[in-house]
């Protein structure tokens, strides 16, 4: 869920009202959304930077409002959007009506796309907005709101790119080619001298925010860029922009962009650009439209597209899925209150709802009934017994869990909580044992050393916890009931999860037999009775390197290994920073559902 930051006294402003933190927090909430913190710049760039808040100097107290925004909801990522659909919510503001028209005087500007960008990225769309104003304020907003996109819908600029440029800096027609690394040359974004593209990959290899982005091309044979008709470079997707078309402030006129492998979320990213930021043209919601045209077979698209679609829904089924009774007036004038333009048709039986382009998260009867349920209240809606017959009940081996550990608990252990993370090392060199034995489902991009992999057993983060807490008197008696997961070629997904219970006793002595006794009353609860013959448990003497030699034995159930326990060996407690002994007990308790 993307979370935007904006100033409260320009949004205060914006809705013509000034609300406290708590009436404020009520309002989103009403409309589907969370006030998720109340800070200030100089604070967040305390947390970021790990500064005192006193000494974060080169930022402003100014109160910023962090509000939590669905995800799909790509309308609501900017002040503009937000403040737009909460005042049309307050029923202050009607939405309007946005247009996509061809230029007043002159011909279309035009964007050519080269058959060479089939191999890189297929598709363009562009749009202009003209006569805008842009206050330093609306500037930012336009930028973040752009970053937004990249970082969600565009999932990082994988899929969608937006480049946005001064269009009189730049002369069209516009191409999008796509040419070998060392022909393109231009001078980028915020730099003084010119590069070629391959330089650039080296360039911005060490630059902290665009260096995510390079392996989108970087091993590409060729790279995507955009000039005009004076081969002046716009940008070279997904990357940077030139500095030569860089808006500004005193811009007035925009050229906007989007590179893309999937045209529907281009097309989406760019109504979301231009619905939001031509309330800044002298002509208020009117978009200059420009042609896109396809040089391999000639095919040609008009953009913006800014579609409006129309859905007819019954009254009876929102108010069944829902769980309410109201009218079909009242149905679309809810829907009216959340962007959703709504009149009654076939005699109060079904509501017509007239999509915007803005909503590009509505795509079927559920998403409309969603917003009636929002502009209803969830606080309204009576809870109820439903009226046919279900059947529920706990998972067995969620239930059989909760029964362990209140009888584990009563045994005079304390449950640990871990992290179904953990480093390489906790697995395999901590417990003596080699990583490639451990059959460990390594993460892709692991944040930090210690959530490389997941969890292939209990018993480190347990030891883990221990070292923690080695101060608290003696004896530490911990446990724990959660999954492990290992690598499984036989699932679709190569990977299972397993319900492990791990027990450890830590104290002067090992108390082999503290640990021992668990297992007994485990296997006394299950009733699964001691025998080595037939059905029953008994546990066989085994070597691992994890536990002391002649000290560890399996434990087998009905002729099955289950698990393990013994005397943790020295070396390992000394690789966890524990210096007494301790004894563990860690079996799988799926095979006693």
């Amino acid at each position: 869920m993307p979370t935007i930051g904006v100033k409260k006294h320009l949004l205060f402003q914006a809705l013509g009202k000034t609300y406290t933190d708590d009436e404020f927090a009520e309002l989103c909430f009403d409309y589907g959304l969370e006030l998720d913190e109340v800070t200030s710049e100089k604070e967040m760039i305390a947390k970021e930077q790990g500064k005192d808040k006193a000494t974060a100097s080169d930022a402003s107290d100014v109160i910023i409002y962090r509000i939590d925004v669905p995800a799909n909801r790509y309308d609501l990522l900017c002040l503009e959007g937000l403040v737009r659909g909460l005042l049309i919510f307050l029923k202050k503001g009607e939405a309007p009506r946005y247009k996509a028209l061809p230029p007043a005087q002159g011909q279309m500007q035009r964007l050519y796309i080269k058959p060479a960008t089939k191999k890189v990225r297929p598709h363009a769309v562009a749009a202009i907005l003209r006569n805008v104003t842009l206050t330093k304020d609306a500037y930012n907003s336009f930028i973040d709101l752009q970053d937004k996109l990249h970082q969600n819908i565009c999932r990082k600029r994988s899929l969608v790119a937006i480049g946005t440029h001064d269009l009189d800096t730049i002369t069209g027609p516009f191409y999008f080619d796509a040419q070998d690394p060392q022909k393109i040359k231009f001078c980028p974004l915020n730099q003084v001298i010119e590069y070629t593209a391959a330089a650039q990959m080296e360039l911005f290899s060490h630059d902290s925010h665009l260096r995510h982005y390079l392996p989108i091309i970087r091993d590409k044979p060729v790279y995507p860029v955009i000039y005009d008709s004076n081969n002046t470079v716009l940008s070279m997707p997904p990357i940077i922009n030139g500095d030569h078309s860089k808006l500004t402030t005193e811009t007035k006129n925009i050229f906007i962009e989007s590179t893309a492998t999937d045209l529907t979320k281009a097309k989406i990213v760019l109504d979301t650009l231009v619905t939001m930021f031509s309330q800044y043209c002298t002509e208020k919601f009117q978009v200059e439209s420009v042609e896109v045209i396809y040089e391999e077979d000639g095919r040609s698209c008009i953009y913006p597209e800014l579609q409006y679609r129309h859905e007819v829904i019954p009254v009876d089924l929102i108010n069944k899925k829902i769980g309410i009774n109201e009218s079909a007036d009242d149905i679309a004038s809810l829907l009216t209150k959340m962007c959703l333009a709504s009149e009654v048709v076939d005699n109060g039986e079904n509501v017509n709802v007239e999509v915007p382009p803005t909503r590009a998260d509505v795509i079927h009867a559920c998403d409309v009934i969603e917003d009636v349920a929002i502009a209803y209240s969830y606080n309204r809606i009576k809870e109820r017994i439903p009226q046919t017959s279900t059947v529920g009940a706990q998972f067995p081996i969620n239930k059989l869990s909760d029964l362990l550990r209140q009888e584990v608990a009563a045994s005079g252990y304390t449950e640990a909580l871990t992290f179904a993370l953990c480093s390489r090392d906790d697995i395999s060199v901590k417990l003596l044992k080699e990583l490639k034995d451990t059959k460990a489902v390594h993460i892709g991009n692991p944040k930090t050393l210690e959530f490389q992999v997941a969890r292939t057993t209990l018993l480190p983060g347990i030891l883990k916890t221990i070292a923690c807490n080695k101060n608290m008197p003696l004896p530490i008696k911990l446990f724990e009931i959660s999954d492990i997961i290992v690598q499984e070629s036989t699932k679709d997904v190569g990977a299972r999860n397993y319900r492990n219970l791990c027990a450890v006793n830590y104290n002067k002595s090992p108390g082999f037999e503290v640990i021992h006794g668990l297992l007994d009353r485990a296997m006394q609860l299950l009733e699964i009775p001691f025998s080595q013959t037939g059905q029953g448990y008994y546990i066989k003497a085994i070597d691992d390197p994890t536990f002391f030699k002649g000290r560890c034995a399996e434990v087998i159930v009905n002729g099955e290994h289950v698990g393990k326990l013994g005397v943790i060996h020295p070396d390992v407690l000394s690789k966890f920073d524990l210096s007494m002994p301790c004894s563990a007990l860690e079996i799988n308790i799926e095979p006693f559902l």
